[in-house]
Formats: structure tokens, C-alpha cells, sequence
């Protein structure tokens, strides 16, 4: 998303900063009214030719029953009530239990860990409370689209470092080029979407030395912590000189398939805890008491219960993959998330498609599947850079990627 004002023709008057996005152009009609987002458009397309949506990234299948089951525990006990603002004791435990357990990160629950709605919530209240216009954040572009939008909304300004085919991990000269004095918050989307890279241990150690240098903070969404495919994941808290200025973020939603449960949470040293905890409790205060009590069992499952989740999605991975292959695209196979970009750059040679973002809008027609184009989480001369790519999840049911995969092969023959 771009923070550079857009001037669509309308009646006067002056863009709110979350028109100042690149989503807020797509909302913006040529009249100046509300129209659809790229996201919202492809989803309505897909619904139109009953096609097999693999853009929009969320599970097609449930999580694990005895994590159901404890939600309904909770209801039929009658937990229905708001939960304290900084969320139920026993999940801000619970999640620093799960730090401990897989990471050696030692927080105290009272003071370093809150409970948000979602981890869409805690980035915005992390942006909200760290920063103000004068301030710059830096993040990675492609960047996920809601990153924009908050900037955008805090007053801040948004620079972006360029991920580029086919590692997409920054250049380290660029990256430091990017700094500099009012540079207040980097923000780090590790495991990355929508390139499913996952940043290498030397790299995260660049975010920190600069960010140490320049004085700012380090702002980490690591959603995807439990979804990385032969690479381990790293917490920039975990490096010599993170933990002391960097705000963790995560949910429960990727790792346990429950992404509209909306539970999340945000931990970090104790003094930017609180600043965070004050912007937060004037968002929503608290939500979902049930789930909360659910997602704390769930952060309590054996190891072998996490160790699994990816090796579940791989061979999905590699159905959907094949099936891009088959159709033409120069597939990037991703190292986390359950995204893959594919690159339809041959496809286009034809003539038949101007770009990714016309492809996409084809794609619900013509095969019966949809995607995502990047350039959709782009700046405008990183939407230029990116425009033949398009992003495909594959957390979808067996059945549907294999079908997805067989209708994606079709296309070939008729680029």
C-alpha cells in the first residue's frame, strides 16, 4: 500500500490518510465514491464463475477438535463475559510458556504479553502507540496490505525495502540505505507473506544492528511462526540486542486453522507493553473470553502437534505448485506461510493478458480458479516491479488443489 496521495476527480475536499493507500485507490472509484479493493473484487469473481478460490488465505479445513471442544467447554460453562483488557490470565501464561518452550524467551505475563483481537489488532495498536507523523516506518515490499493502511492512518511516513526474485530477501545495502533518523519502527512480516520467503539468520542480525544504530524499533509479525517448510524459524527477540526493543506479534489463527477465532497477542519489553496496552484498550478492550480459554489449550499441545502443521501443508505445496508449472508459470517455491508466488511472465509473452493483474481478473472465467496479483501489496513502482506475479494459497482441502492444480493446467493452452 502507498502512502503517495492519489487524485481521483471528485467534489473537493482532502483524502483521509487511509485513502492515501494503495488499497484506498482501489476503493476509490473515478468518481471519487467507494468501490472494491482488488481483494474484494477477485472474491466476487470467484463467487460469479463458482471458481476455486485460492487467493484468499485462509483455511479450508478445521482445526483440531479438542481445541474446538474447549471453546464449547467455555461457552456451555458460561465464560462469556469480557475477558480483562490485557486478556485471561491463563492464555498470557500460556503464551509465555509457548516463548519458553520454543524459543528461551523468558517474558512475565503481567507485564510483557496482551491479548489482542487478532494479530491485525496488535500491529495496529503497536503502529498507533509507537509512532506519529514525522515518524518513518520501514517495511519489506511486497508488504501485507493492513501494514499500509495503519502507517497511513498513525501519520507516519512509509518507506519500503524491495524483496526481490527469486530469494526475495532485501538487499543488504538497500536495506541500510532505507534508515535513518526518524526512522522509528521497522517492521519485520517473518515468515514473510505474500512472498513465503523466510529471512536468514544474517539478515534478521542486519534489522537489529540497524535498528540499534538508528534507535527504533523493531515491530515482528510472526504469524506464520509454526509454518516453515526445511528452515527453522528465528524471533528477532532472540538475537544479541532484540529482545530489548522488539514487539513480538503472533495468533493463533494460522497455527491452528481457527482464523476466525481473532485472538492474538503481542508481547515485548515492559515500557512499550504499556503504551501499546493503552492504544489497544480503546480499539476493542477485550474479545472473545471463550476463545481465549481455548487458544491457551491449544499452546499447551504436545510438540509433535506443531512440528506437524507443516509437514501437512508441503505435499499441498507441491500439488498446487506442479499444477502452476503445468500452466506455464515460473513457480518460487516458498520457505513458510502457506502462500506461493508464481510468476506468469511466460504466459504474458502471448499478448493475450497485459499484466498479472489482468490475468487475475481472467483467471475466475477462464479456468475457474482465483488469485491474488502482487502488486496488490505493493507501492506504485514496486506494483511495476511486481507486475506479472500473482500469489496462490494452498491451505485449501486435498480435493480442491487437485482440482485447482487441473484447471490451472489448462491454461497453458489457451494463453
Amino acid at each position: 500500500m502507498s502512502t503517495e496521495p492519489v487524485q481521483p476527480e471528485h467534489d473537493g475536499g482532502t483524502l483521509a490518510p487511509w485513502q492515501r493507500t494503495a488499497a484506498g485507490a482501489n476503493l476509490l472509484g473515478a468518481d471519487g465514491h467507494l468501490g472494491l479493493t482488488i481483494f474484494e473484487e477477485i472474491t466476487a469473481l470467484a463467487v460469479k464463475n463458482n471458481a476455486i478460490n485460492l487467493g484468499q488465505g485462509f483455511p479450508d479445513e478445521g482445526g483440531p477438535e479438542e481445541i474446538a471442544q474447549a471453546a464449547k467447554d467455555a461457552i456451555s460453562q458460561g465464560h462469556n463475559q469480557y475477558a480483562p483488557g490485557k486478556g485471561l490470565p491463563a492464555l498470557r501464561e500460556a503464551i509465555a510458556s509457548h516463548q519458553e518452550r520454543f524459543y528461551s524467551l523468558a517474558l512475565d505475563p503481567e507485564t510483557e504479553i496482551i491479548v489482542s483481537t487478532g494479530a491485525t489488532e496488535g500491529i495496529a495498536a503497536t503502529l498507533l502507540a509507537l509512532t506519529e507523523p514525522g515518524d518513518e516506518v520501514l517495511t519489506f515490499e511486497p508488504f501485507y496490505d493492513s501494514y499500509g493502511a495503519v502507517i497511513g492512518l498513525s501519520g507516519a511516513t512509509h518507506k519500503t525495502v524491495p524483496l526481490q526474485a527469486p530469494s526475495f530477501e532485501p538487499d543488504h545495502a538497500a536495506l541500510e540505505a532505507a534508515f535513518n533518523d526518524r526512522t522509528r519502527v521497522v517492521m519485520v512480516n517473518n515468515p514473510h507473506n505474500p512472498t513465503g520467503t523466510v529471512f536468514s539468520r544474517e539478515t534478521l542480525a542486519k534489522i537489529v544492528e540497524l535498528a540499534t544504530k538508528y534507535d527504533a524499533v523493531i515491530v515482528t509479525d510472526e504469524v506464520y511462526e509454526h509454518l516453515t517448510y526445511g528452515v527453522p524459524h528465528t524471533p528477532v527477540a532472540t538475537l544479541p540486542g532484540g529482545a530489548e526493543r522488539t514487539i513480538t506479534i503472533s495468533s493463533a489463527g494460522k497455527t491452528f486453522s481457527f482464523t476466525g477465532w481473532k485472538v492474538g497477542w503481542v508481547s515485548g519489553p515492559a515500557e512499550l507493553i504499556a503504551q501499546i496496552r493503552t492504544v489497544k484498550t480503546f480499539m476493542s478492550y477485550s474479545s472473545g473470553t471463550p476463545f481465549q480459554i481455548a487458544v491457551a489449550k491449544g499452546l499447551g499441545m504436545p510438540d509433535e502437534f506443531f512440528s506437524s502443521i507443516a509437514d501437512r501443508l508441503a505435499s499441498k505445496k507441491d500439488v498446487l505448485s506442479d499444477g502452476l508449472r503445468e500452466a506455464g508459470f515460473e513457480v518460487y517455491n516458498p520457505r513458510g506461510t502457506y502462500f506461493v508466488i508464481a510468476d506468469a511472465a511466460p504466459l504474458l509473452r502471448g499478448g493475450r493478458f497485459s499484466d498479472g493483474i489482468d490475468l487475475a481478473r481472467q483467471l475466475p472465467e477462464l479456468v475457474g480458479v482465483a488469485a491474488i496479483p502482487v502488486p496488490a501489496f505493493c507501492h506504485p513502482e514496486g506494483a511495476e516491479r511486481t507486475n506479472s506475479l500473482l500469489r496462490f494459497a494452498f491451505c485449501k482441502t486435498d480435493d480442491k488443489l487437485t482440482e485447482g492444480a487441473r484447471r490451472l493446467a489448462t491454461l497453458h493452452d489457451l494463453a
